[in-house]
């Protein structure tokens, strides 16, 4: 038998994986194969670009109605806050008319591309704890990421590359956690992609080692981690072995995937790329759709610069130039490549931000006004994968403060992507330490209305 079952064993698991009725979740034909998560870290400002509330003009400097925001969480406000209302224009856009905010033209361009969710709840009021919630499911470190459930359930397209990569444009405050495998086998973490030519560390050998010498030591090392595993039947070592043989043929896989100078000029431009050897978040939306052409199950991208408690209006139209033409150039690719509908792309915070003013202070001065965090109302993007295109959906109340109808909490998403790419939540689990834990806990319902 020897290592070259291993092989054999794995090839085999991914066959069954993607068969309905393995226990895997797998129930039926999906429309979606692939994902690419763009998360804004921070938590973008709802009523400034998504869900705009003229009412808020009329409270502006005023604290909002006691019935509004009493018994609510705050993180660094209380409930007698001062309104603030949005300085923005806001239009609709193509056939659908969706709303977009003056300062997000590239993705207002695209509207009938969008399935706009306008009634987000999630339960964690932090950064880091959000950010958990919204990729795992849970607030509580541990727990796996979306992207590990999915190369769990549904395995690779592409033996040479990993299941789950990672990309990021600054580091999320909750760190390398979200993308973690937590209690599922460890081949299923994200790797994460970082800049330059060599974005995975010991990608090359050394001078002194040949290809022909470097698999010669990981068949050593497989072979004699073959032989602990025979002793102590532990699955990480069967894990370690996998991962040994995928990092040697990322060796190869991965110099071709990350160059994009060979890329056209018009798509450079398409993504607002001017230098192909600076990292950007342009750059990176490139590269994820390079990923999803060579099969990676789950491409997800951070970009920082979204956590505005201050100068609100200095700040925030930056963060839309970095992430509008790139995120709006990814839909559009991936479209006139025909990968749309197996893809779904994801645009959207850990939470949005309060109708309310957080003013700090800055050097002694006080700074501009911003907004906190808020849980109980924020918008997410959904293109592709079967979604219903041009689709508003949810609605928030005068001020949006709260959910006044679909609301659509973290889970109901988790559970309505897993639905579009073939899996029943309450059926993708995974038993640890006596229990049977799945992305979406102990809740979750399919929002049927937002596929089409």
């Amino acid at each position: 038998m020897g290592v070259g079952s291993l092989a054999l064993a794995s090839l085999l698991k991914r066959d069954l994986q993607a068969k309905p009725g393995t226990g895997l979740g797998v129930t039926q034909p999906a429309p979606a194969k692939q994902v690419i998560f763009l998360h804004m870290v921070g938590g973008p400002s709802q009523m400034d670009l998504f869900d705009p509330k003229p009412a808020l003009a009329k409270y502006e400097g005023q604290s909002l109605p006691s019935e509004i925001t009493q018994g609510r969480r705050f993180a660094f406000i209380g409930p007698d806050a001062k309104a603030i209302s949005s300085p923005y224009g806001f239009d609709q856009h193509g056939e659908s008319g969706m709303t977009f905010s003056q300062l997000l033209p590239h993705m207002a361009g695209l509207a009938d591309e969008w399935c706009m969710i306008r009634s987000m709840k999630t339960d964690v009021i932090n950064h880091g704890g959000a950010q958990l919630f919204m990729h795992t499911g849970s607030g509580l470190f541990g727990r796996p990421s979306f992207g590990s459930w999915l190369s769990y359930g549904l395995g690779t397209e592409n033996e040479n590359l990993p299941a789950f990569i990672v990309m990021t444009n600054g580091m999320p405050t909750a760190g390398s956690p979200i993308w973690s495998a937590g209690f599922l086998p460890s081949q299923h973490q994200g790797v994460r992609f970082r800049g330059g030519s060599q974005p995975v560390y010991f990608l090359s050998n050394p001078d002194s080692v040949s290809p022909k010498r470097r698999k010669e030591i990981i068949d050593g090392v497989n072979a004699l981690n073959q032989l602990v595993h025979e002793r102590y039947q532990d699955p990480e070592v069967l894990a370690r072995i996998v991962q040994y043989e995928l990092a040697f043929r990322m060796q190869t896989s991965v110099p071709g995937l990350v160059s994009i100078k060979n890329e056209p000029q018009h798509i450079l431009d398409l993504y607002g790329i001017k230098d192909t050897d600076e990292d950007s978040f342009g750059k990176n939306c490139l590269l994820a759709r390079r990923m999803i052409e060579s099969g990676v199950r789950f491409v997800q991208l951070y970009v920082q610069g979204w956590d505005h408690h201050s100068d609100i209006y200095k700040s925030l139209p930056g963060s839309c130039r970095q992430a509008d033409q790139a995120s709006a150039a990814l839909v559009q690719d991936l479209k006139q490549r025909g990968l749309l509908d197996s893809t779904i792309v994801i645009w959207g915070g850990e939470f949005g931000r309060t109708p309310m003013a957080q003013v700090l202070q800055a050097s002694g001065d006080a700074a501009g006004p911003g907004r906190d965090h808020h849980i109980d109302s924020f918008t997410m993007l959904v293109a592709g994968g079967g979604f219903k295109p041009g689709f508003t959906y949810g609605t928030t109340d005068d001020f949006g403060f709260g959910v006044i109808e679909n609301p659509v909490h973290v889970h109901d998403l988790h559970a309505t992507l897993l639905h579009q790419l073939g899996i029943d939540h309450e059926q993708l689990t995974y038993r640890y330490q006596g229990r049977d834990f799945r992305l979406t806990d102990v809740s979750g319902s399919v929002a049927k209305y937002i596929i089409a």
